[in-house]
């Protein structure tokens, strides 16, 4: 096996993040509309997925880094697999074995992904990928989608190009959190430019810890969150469910009355399903607001080449789940967003996970274990091709994604626009949401009672 290249730190950091009870596996749905045979899912993978050659690759750690390691055992049957439904299986049996999939970590003998190959899904299949985070964050595999797809459905030439984007975070010039910017970059060149000895290491893991202390004194809340129902043990067994997709331009219209974006619609609806949820498990909600981490894309602008690996910070988003009025609690997440735009708070996570890569494993756990209990659940919003994609000709009808959740955190929410549509998605540990569909159709009875409220000309509702 021959070394193909150096594992970046933040690569290195999500590689070592992974737990039994929580793969760190990015894990997306297709379902398409027609029947994709294994043979073409094969011919595909081969000619456009394996140009990049990091998926012929193993993550291999060392003490103070780590490489990708080209397998020259390489074998396609490994990665490659066709799973068969008992029959007629429907929405929920697909349900059930995305969440046995999710539940299920990677072989690390081998290159960290899968495609599972589901034939005859309501008249045409379904394609479940999996990826280790370490590879690529999820803009990146975007780009990764778009190099199995075409917009066309005779075409198999040229991919498609996925514009999936981001808003980036801009740094307020003068910050005092932007010196902490700059004090974990130092930190950084120094343990990736030399090896650092126990003294140092020492010294820099305390320097992480000021960081993290630095945030809290200059006002990004990083007290621990409530514990509710979502903050307990976990099982490490995965449930998934998703819904009815919103229509895209329903929301962007609700957003456009209220004078709030597409983002703060979404978000404020997720705050109230979760609190309602909560009420009706028997939880008091009034007046609690929980967090929740959201991926921040950190890429450069469009058109920059776009490559593998992991570029993107972290925000902490407050979700006002105790306020029941829908307008009311889309103002309250409309401030925080808009504040949150303003920081550099993803810069500086993306910073202190950069430092962490660098350091020696043993220093993984405590960082982990201090981020995850400042959060109850992972909330990622991506925007996705607004055109029909095709896979070896057949049309993808629904597309859904959903990202790992780290250390204590045992639930994610994914909102992932495709097409003129918002596709939402939960995936959750069973023993913080048994049954993840009962949270999904709170979330379209949540947005619905918005477009009622927008109807009326922004008149009270009865909570």
């Amino acid at each position: 096996m021959a070394t193909a290249e150096s594992m970046s730190p933040v690569d290195r950091t999500w590689l070592l993040m992974e737990r039994p009870t929580n793969p760190m596996v990015v894990m997306g749905l297709l379902i398409l509309s027609r029947p994709l045979r294994l043979t073409a899912l094969r011919q595909v993978v081969l000619q456009r997925f394996l140009t990049f050659e990091r998926f012929r690759c193993v993550p291999v750690l060392e003490r103070l880094g780590g490489h990708w390691v080209r397998d020259e055992g390489f074998n396609l049957d490994d990665h490659v697999l066709r799973v068969a439904l008992s029959a007629p299986a429907g929405k929920r049996e697909l349900e059930e074995l995305a969440g046995e999939l999710a539940s299920t970590p990677l072989n690390t003998g081998r290159p960290l992904w899968t495609l599972h190959l589901i034939e005859r899904y309501h008249g045409g299949s379904a394609l479940i990928i999996r990826i280790h985070h370490c590879y690529a964050d999820g803009i990146a595999l975007m780009h990764v989608l778009g190099s199995l797809a075409d917009e066309d459905p005779g075409n198999s030439g040229a991919p498609f190009v996925s514009d999936a984007v981001t808003p980036a975070v801009r740094v307020a010039p003068g910050s005092g959190l932007l010196q902490s910017v700059r004090k974990y970059a130092d930190l950084l060149e120094k343990g990736v430019h030399f090896t650092l000895h126990p003294r140092e290491v020492a010294t820099a893991t305390r320097d992480v810890i000021d960081i993290a202390g630095e945030l809290a004194r200059l006002g990004v809340q990083l007290a621990d969150d409530p514990v509710t129902l979502l903050k307990q043990p976990l099982s490490g067994v995965k449930r998934i469910a998703w819904g009815e997709p919103l229509a895209l331009e329903e929301v962007r219209t609700v957003g456009r009355v209220l004078g709030c974006t597409i983002n703060d619609v979404l978000i404020a609806t997720l705050a109230g399903a979760l609190g309602r949820y909560l009420d009706a498990k028997g939880e008091s909600t009034a007046g609690v607001t929980i967090r929740a981490t959201a991926p921040v894309n950190l890429r450069p602008a469009a058109g920059s080449p776009l490559e593998l690996g992991n570029q993107f910070g972290l925000a902490f988003v407050d979700l006002p789940i105790g306020i029941r009025h829908p307008l009311e609690r889309l103002y309250a997440v409309h401030g925080t967003m808009q504040a949150l735009k303003a920081s550099p708070e993803a810069w500086v996570v993306f910073g202190i996970l950069s430092l962490i890569g660098s350091l020696p494993a043993a220093v993984v756990d405590p960082a982990v274990t201090f981020f995850s209990a400042k959060a109850s659940l992972v909330a990622s919003n991506v925007r996705g091709p607004d055109r029909t994609l095709h896979m070896a000709g057949a049309p993808i009808s629904q597309l859904l994604f959903w990202v790992p959740q780290t250390g204590s955190i045992g639930t994610g929410i994914s909102m992932f626009t495709y097409k003129d549509e918002v596709q939402l998605g939960v995936i959750a540990d069973r023993r913080l949401i048994p049954e993840p569909s009962e949270l999904v159709s709170i979330i379209q009875t949540e947005f619905d009672r918005l477009v009622f409220l927008v109807l009326l000309g922004g008149g009270s509702l009865v909570g």
